[in-house]
């Protein structure tokens, strides 16, 4: 039991379920990691449907992801009011239930549990993805590593909310602090004096030949993959320290607004730079934040910080 204990922590007792809530700041590595983290996976998500039209795509993905901000904003309004209605914790399976009937409550209750699989699934690769960019000899091993981090995952969260708070708090601010700061210097060389290096050159297409509004849809779709994790708060509502619902609002606010700024900061430089995605069961497999990170900052020191900062998301997920 002792060895248990050491792995996963000690048993808490239900009175001490108030020493386990927490406010905005800590509450933004635990809740926040799964939206955030899905900026490294939602742009490229859509990059890659959007891949066979080489140039023409690139054009393409910033009104995409207009679009899919225009719709965050509008989730992220509506789970305002939902804190404030269920206090006591709703998800979309209370929502539904209790506005729309039982149905509709096991239908959304379904969707979430699909959602939340492929979810962790995607975020996996995804930091996998970042880390095979840098290595790219530990490409082969993808799956043993994916495997060992989602064994990793399961290990860190049953030990109570505290606890893996600590393990979330430094990775997530790194990550918040690394990817807008290539955002920021990608815009500072995109606006300055001579034209910004394009990572690689693509063949350009005729976008009204080549587009077809069923493909711009399945790219949208996919790059809605980007709205991952929105919901966590109004799960976890129960979790924030008084007052609750001004809390998790502070929370969800500072979370929405951070993504919106590295979506449409990799949305704008991706075209700058001319980076497409990589089929990525192919050698030579590069990510979208690896390409715009090497063409930003080089391959030094930085890099490797900011790699290391999105393979951590999804290590670090609640």
């Amino acid at each position: 039991m002792a060895l248990l204990d050491l792995i996963l922590g000690r048993p808490l007792a239900n009175r001490e379920e108030f020493q386990e809530r927490v406010g905005p700041a800590r509450a933004i590595p635990i809740f926040g990691l799964d939206a955030l983290s899905s900026a490294s996976y939602g742009p490229e998500a859509a990059l890659t449907v959007l891949m066979p039209l080489g140039a023409a795509g690139l054009n393409l993905i910033l009104p995409i992801t207009a679009a899919i901000i225009v719709l965050l904003v509008i989730v992220y309004f509506s789970y305002r009011q939902t804190l404030a209605a269920y206090p006591t914790g709703g998800g979309s399976y209370i929502v539904a239930r209790e506005n729309l009937g039982p149905n509709a409550g096991l239908l959304a209750a379904a969707a979430l549990m699909i959602d939340y699989i492929l979810n962790v699934a995607v975020g996996i690769s995804a930091g996998i993805g970042a880390l095979v960019s840098a290595r790219p000899d530990l490409q082969p091993y993808t799956l043993n590593l994916c495997l060992g981090v989602l064994l990793f995952l399961a290990m860190v969260n049953l030990r109570g909310m505290r606890e893996s708070s600590f393990v979330f708090l430094i990775p997530t601010w790194l990550f918040v602090c690394c990817l807008p700061a290539v955002i920021v210097a990608g815009l500072i060389k995109a606006f300055g004096p001579g034209q910004p290096h394009a990572v690689a050159s693509s063949r350009p297409l005729h976008v009204e030949s080549a587009v077809s509004m069923w493909l711009l849809l399945k790219a949208f779709s996919s790059g809605c993959s980007a709205l991952t994790g929105v919901e966590a708060i109004s799960n976890g509502i129960k979790a924030f320290r008084e007052p609750v619902v001004e809390s998790a609002r502070r929370t969800l606010t500072t979370i929405v607004a951070i993504l919106i700024v590295l979506l449409a900061g990799i949305a704008f430089l991706t075209p700058v730079y001319q980076i497409t995605a990589k089929p990525p069961d192919q050698p030579g497999y590069e990510s979208i934040l690896s390409q715009l990170t090497r063409a930003v900052a080089g391959d030094g020191v930085f890099y490797h910080l900011t790699i290391a900062s999105i393979l951590k998301q999804p290590v670090s997920w609640p």
